[in-house]
């Protein structure tokens, strides 16, 4: 589901670090919304990370 539909954005995966440089897995998911956009001609519902809807690559359908 943390995937965009349009760049293909998604997790990764890293090495959190405490303090005390204690380190442990973690991940970093991509801020991703569902939305109604323009795919095609048609309104869909997409799964599209925010830098893709702020930079215009995603045509919302309202």
């Amino acid at each position: 589901m943390a995937k965009c539909d349009i760049c293909g954005k998604g997790v990764t995966f890293g090495i959190k670090v405490s303090h005390s440089h204690r380190r442990s897995n973690r991940a970093w998911k991509p801020n991703v919304k569902r939305v109604k956009a323009i795919v095609n001609g048609t309104p869909t519902h997409v799964h599209v990370c925010t830098r893709c809807l702020r930079s215009g690559k995603v045509e919302r359908a309202v």
